[in-house]
C-alpha cells in the first residue's frame, strides 16, 4: 500500500508544530511543568490572574494544592539567575480557569513563551517579532496592538490622583471612554493640558509612525520621554523587518503592580477577542524576589479551536471512499495511516447524505489519494 506524502495534519496540530519550530529557531527551549502548584503561589499573586476561582485539593501530606490557572507564575517561581545568560523558554500547557461564557471550570489549551534576564531593547523587540510571526502562522489577517505602560505612568505622575480616582480613570481609558474621562476630570478640576493628553491617549489608534508623531507633541515629562524613545526604537525594528500589521493602542493597560514597559495584544480575523496577549512584567519578578527583567506572551489556542469547530462544524475529519476493486487490507492500511495522523476517519463505498467531512480520500489502484 502506497501513501501520498502530502496528507496534512489537522490545522490545530499543524499550528502547534509550526509555533514550536518558530520558537526553537530563536533559541527558546521547551519548558514542561506539573499540572498543579502550591495554592499559596496563587493567593500571593491573585491580582496577576484573570480570575480568582481556583480549583484546589489537599495532597496526601495535607498541603493545599491547586490546578494551575496560569503558566507564567510557575516559570517565574522556578527562575534561577544565570548571570548574563538570557533564559528563553516556551510552553504548550493546559490551564484550568472559569469559563467567561458558562461560568463553569474549563480546561484551556495555552501556548506561549517567556524571556527572562538582563533584557535590552533587542530582546523586547525579538519577543514582539515572535508574537507577530505567531499570529501570521494562525491567520493571514491579523493585527498586533502595542502599548507602553511608561506613557500611562508618566501621565499618572502629573495627574497625582487618589487611588480610587486613578482606578476609575484607568478603567475609562481601557474602555476608550473619552466622555467619561472628561466628566471625571471636570469633577476633579484637572487642568486642560492633562485633560487633552488623557483624551488623546484614549482616542488615538493607528499605524506606528502616525501615532508616534502624536505622542511627541503630548509628552509631559521624562517618564513619558523615555517610554517614547523605547517605542521609537522598537517600532523602527518592526518596520525594518516588514511588520506593517502593527498598531499603537494605549487603551491596553494592565495591573501596574505587575507590569511595566511594553504591552501587546494580538487579534486574528473572525475572532472578536484577543487570541494573544503579553508584556513586560519586571514588577512581578521583583515581587517574587527575582532580580531580572521579563517579557512574554500567551496564545489562547482554545479560542481558535472553538472558532474553527463552530465555523467548520464537521462530523468527521476524513471520509475514505473505496469500491469493489479495493483490497480490504489496503483499506485497513489507509485507515490506520489516517488515524495515526490524528484524523477521525469513516470508510464508505459512497458519500452518505448530510455527512459533513473536512477532507475526502479515495483508494485508487492501491494508492491513498486526497480528492
Amino acid at each position: 500500500m502506497k501513501f501520498n506524502s502530502q496528507i496534512n495534519l489537522k490545522k490545530e496540530d499543524r499550528n502547534i508544530l509550526n509555533l514550536r519550530h518558530l520558537y526553537e529557531q530563536y533559541g527558546f527551549v521547551h519548558y514542561k511543568m506539573n499540572k498543579f502548584e502550591e495554592y499559596d503561589l496563587y493567593v500571593s499573586n491573585k491580582d496577576f490572574l484573570s480570575g480568582d476561582n481556583i480549583i484546589t485539593f489537599t495532597d496526601t501530606n495535607g498541603k493545599l494544592l491547586a490546578l494551575k490557572p496560569d503558566v507564567t507564575l510557575s516559570i517565574v517561581k522556578n527562575y534561577r539567575d544565570a548571570g548574563e545568560t538570557i533564559q528563553k523558554v516556551y510552553y504548550n500547557e493546559n490551564i484550568y480557569r472559569t469559563s467567561k461564557s458558562t461560568k463553569t471550570y474549563k480546561e484551556l489549551m495555552q501556548m506561549g513563551l517567556e524571556c527572562m534576564g538582563d533584557l535590552d531593547l533587542y530582546h523586547i523587540s525579538e519577543v514582539l517579532i515572535l508574537a507577530a510571526e505567531s499570529l501570521e502562522i494562525l491567520s493571514d489577517n491579523y493585527i498586533l496592538d502595542l502599548s507602553h505602560m511608561g506613557i500611562i505612568r508618566g501621565l499618572l505622575e502629573e495627574l497625582n490622583l487618589r487611588p480610587k480616582h486613578e482606578e476609575k480613570f484607568l478603567s475609562l481609558l481601557r474602555e476608550k471612554n473619552a466622555h467619561g474621562i472628561t466628566a471625571l476630570f471636570d469633577s476633579l478640576k484637572i487642568r486642560e493640558e492633562l485633560r487633552e493628553t488623557a483624551i488623546t491617549l484614549a482616542t488615538t489608534y493607528g499605524s506606528m509612525d502616525c501615532v508616534l508623531k502624536t505622542l511627541e507633541s503630548i509628552s509631559l515629562n521624562s517618564t513619558m520621554d523615555a517610554a517614547l524613545h523605547q517605542l521609537e526604537v522598537i517600532c523602527d525594528i518592526l518596520d525594518r523587518q516588514g511588520f506593517d500589521n502593527v498598531r499603537l493602542d494605549f487603551s491596553i493597560v494592565n495591573d501596574m503592580n505587575y507590569y511595566n514597559g511594553i504591552l501587546f495584544r494580538g487579534y486574528v480575523e473572525g475572532i472578536p477577542t484577543g487570541v494573544l496577549s503579553g508584556g513586560q512584567y519586571d514588577e512581578l519578578m521583583e515581587k517574587m524576589g527575582k532580580k531580572a527583567g521579563a517579557i512574554g506572551f500567551a496564545i489562547y489556542l482554545d479560542l481558535l479551536e472553538d472558532y474553527e469547530s463552530s465555523s467548520e462544524n464537521y462530523d468527521i475529519d476524513a471520509l475514505l471512499l473505496y469500491d469493489d476493486t479495493s483490497e480490504p487490507g489496503d483499506v485497513m492500511d489507509a485507515v490506520r495511516h489516517l488515524t495515526e495522523q490524528g484524523f477521525k476517519v469513516r470508510c464508505q463505498r459512497k458519500i452518505p447524505d448530510k455527512l459533513r467531512y473536512r477532507l475526502l480520500f479515495r483508494i485508487d489502484k492501491g494508492i491513498l489519494k486526497e480528492v
